[in-house]
C-alpha cells in the first residue's frame, strides 16, 4: 500500500520532512514549530526517561539551544518506513561537528543523535532519541563521571515497560511494519542475537565484512572484525548476563545512503556485576537505550553506526547508589 501523501505534506517524502523539519527547529530556531509538529500528549523516550507531553521537548529543546548556542547538525542518514498508510517511523542519524568556547578556547565537537520517531498524519506521536554525550565530555576535558553526577535518571513509562514483540519482523512498538527485505531484516536479528546476546563472538565474520566499520560514542571508529569483538566485549563487560532486546526495526533502501539500511531499535539489559568499569559495581540492573543502523551490501553488514549514552547509563548507575543529583529537571 503507498503511503499517502498526507502522512508527509508538504514535503516530497518522509525524508525531505525529517531533514527540513528538524533544521527548521534546531537550525532556524523555530521552537515554536514543536507545537505544531508534536501532538500536545506526544511521549518521548530519551535516555534518562520517558517525557509526556509537548510542553517537555518544548522546554528540553530551549535548554538544549541555550547551552550550545552555535550547535549545527545535518542528517547522515534516515532510515524511515511506513507504518500503515498515513503514518511512518525514522530513524534519523545526525552528525554535528560544532566549535565552542571552553575556558577562553576553542574546541571541536564531533558526535552522533539517533531519533527514531513516528510521525501520524504528519504529526509526531512517539519518540525514541539517544544521543553520544559521551563525545561530547571527552572532547570538552570533562570527567564523564562527573557529568554523570549532575544527571539524575527518571526511569521509563509506557511502551518502554511493555515486554519487546514477540515478531518484530511483524509489528514493532510502533505499529504494524511492511514485509520488506526479510532476509536481510533476519540476518540482523541473529547477528544481535548470536553474537551479541549468546556472545559468540566468532560469528562476527559470518555477518560482517572483512573491511567492516563501526562508528561507536565516544566519536570512535573500529574497523576490522577483530576490533569490533574487543570493542562489544568492552560493552557488555560490565554487564556480564547482558542481553539485547529488539523493539523496532525498520528498512529503506537509498542511493543516496549507499543502498540497504537496516535500523534497530534496541535496549541492553543487565546488572551491573561485571568490571567495574563506571565505580564500585552495584549488582542492580540496568536499562540501556540504543540505536543501530546498519548498512548492507551483497549479503553482509559493511558498516553499523551505533549511538547510545554511556553518560546517562552511569547516571542510572548512580540513581541505584543513591547517589548523584535527586533534582528532577528537564531530560529530553
Amino acid at each position: 500500500m503507498a503511503l499517502d501523501p498526507v502522512a508527509y505534506l508538504p514535503y516530497k517524502d518522509p525524508d525531505d520532512f525529517i531533514r527540513e523539519v528538524t533544521d527548521r527547529i534546531w537550525v532556524d530556531r523555530d521552537i515554536a514549530h514543536i507545537v505544531d509538529n508534536y501532538e500536545p500528549d506526544s511521549i518521548v523516550h530519551a535516555s534518562l526517561g520517558t517525557v509526556v507531553g509537548r510542553d517537555g521537548v518544548i522546554e528540553g529543546s530551549t535548554i538544549r539551544m541555550g547551552s550550545t548556542p552555535g550547535h549545527i547538525g545535518q542528517a547522515e542518514d534516515v532510515v524511515w518506513e511506513a507504518r500503515g498508510d498515513d503514518a511512518f517511523l525514522s530513524s534519523h542519524l545526525v552528525f554535528s561537528a560544532d566549535e565552542h568556547l571552553v575556558d577562553g578556547r576553542n574546541i571541536r565537537i564531533r558526535k552522533r543523535t539517533v531519533a527514531n520517531c513516528l510521525y501520524r498524519r504528519g504529526r509526531m506521536v512517539e519518540e525514541w532519541v539517544v544521543r553520544d554525550d559521551l563525545a561530547d565530555c571527552l572532547q570538552r576535558g570533562q570527567d564523564p563521571a562527573e557529568a554523570a553526577r549532575e544527571l539524575t535518571f527518571q526511569g521509563y513509562s509506557g511502551s518502554m515497560l511493555d515486554e519487546p514483540p514477540q515478531d518484530v519482523l511483524v509489528n514493532g512498538v510502533s505499529g504494524e511494519r511492511p514485509d520488506e527485505f526479510r532476509p536481510e531484516c533476519e540476518m540482523v536479528l541473529r547477528f544481535i542475537d548470536e553474537v551479541w546476546t549468546q556472545r559468540q563472538l566468532n560469528k562476527v565474520h559470518d555477518y560482517m565484512d572483512r573491511d567492516l566499520f563501526l562508528h561507536t560514542i565516544g566519536d570512535r571508529t573500529v574497523i576490522r572484525p577483530e576490533r569490533y569483538q574487543a570493542d562489544l566485549l568492552a560493552m557488555v563487560g560490565p554487564f556480564p548476563d547482558a542481553r539485547f532486546a529488539v523493539r523496532d526495526i525498520q528498512t529503506n533502501f537509498s542511493p543516496r545512503y549507499a543502498g540497504l539500511r537496516v535500523a534497530v531499535l534496541w535496549t541492553m539489559h543487565g546488572t551491573y556485576r561485571g568490571a567495574p568499569s563506571f565505580g564500585p559495581i552495584t549488582g542492580k540492573p540496568v536499562t540501556v537505550l540504543g540505536v543501530s543502523q546498519f548498512l548492507i551490501q551483497e549479503g553482509r553488514i559493511v558498516k553499523e553506526v551505533r549511538v547510545y549514552d554511556e553518560i546517562s547509563l552511569r547516571a542510572q548507575i548512580n540513581a541505584g547508589r543513591e547517589e548523584g543529583s535527586q533534582i528532577e529537571a528537564n531530560i529530553y
